[in-house]
């Protein structure tokens, strides 16, 4: 019991084996955390996410761990499906929106449920097919790209419609009362907003997370080699 207990502090998930009803084997598991996943979170941090919780159906010990080491805002252990789901509902009755990320058949309540449902590409097809989103290569550095792309996609976006409005209303506003506007002068102005316009959405293309490990143009994260 007392090596149970210890395996359990340092974050092991227990395997037991008997051999005619004596045990015999006590072994400890513990999931290795991913390369480049606190970064990853961080970025998310920064991107606005408030709140980043682990449900898990590891002990205790276990998602503890988990959670400092990667700085988690919440650590949940001993949870079944269900339990997943109602603390999902619990949050979302919070008034929270809820992003669930998963990979196993047990998830996929959970992310049907969730808001933003996010499944790993190498999770089963239950999860894949439930989720609105599918991480491929079960990559997960492209979250965070992937949401502060959208979040800049949608800061170019009101930008741009912020530039057209206020060139129609330049060009109103010249016409009605000033006497140098003219078609010609009229076209060029339009004309130069609207590439303005283009050039402002083109910034998209070189759009690049701090700390991301996502490269936009090979579609495959960094490799740092050493000589």
């Amino acid at each position: 019991m007392r090596r149970k207990k210890r395996f359990e502090k340092n974050g092991n998930s227990l395997v037991l084996t008997a051999v005619d009803g004596e045990l015999k084997v006590l072994m400890g598991i513990r999931d290795q955390v991913r390369p480049g996943v606190k970064q990853d979170l961080q970025n998310l941090k920064e991107l606005g996410v408030k709140n980043l919780v682990v449900l898990s159906g590891d002990n205790q010990g276990t998602v503890d761990l988990v959670a400092k080491e990667l700085g988690l805002t919440e650590a949940h252990g001993h949870m079944l499906p269900e339990d997943k789901s109602a603390h999902i509902e619990k949050l979302q009755k919070e008034g929270q929106i809820v992003a669930f990320v998963g990979d196993g058949v047990n998830d996929s309540p959970s992310l049907a449920l969730a808001d933003i449902g996010i499944a790993m590409g190498s999770g089963t097809d239950v999860a894949i097919e439930t989720s609105d989103v599918v991480l491929m290569n079960s990559d997960f550095s492209r979250l965070p790209h992937a949401l502060g792309l959208t979040k800049s996609t949608a800061s170019n976006m009101k930008q741009n419609i912020l530039i057209a409005i206020g060139v129609v209303l330049v060009l109103l506003a010249s016409l009605l009362f000033s006497e140098w506007m003219n078609m010609s002068i009229g076209m060029l102005v339009h004309e130069a907003s609207i590439l303005v316009v283009i050039f402002n959405g083109m910034r998209l293309l070189k759009y690049r997370l701090r700390g991301d490990r996502y490269n936009v143009k090979t579609g495959v994260e960094e490799i740092e080699t050493a000589e």
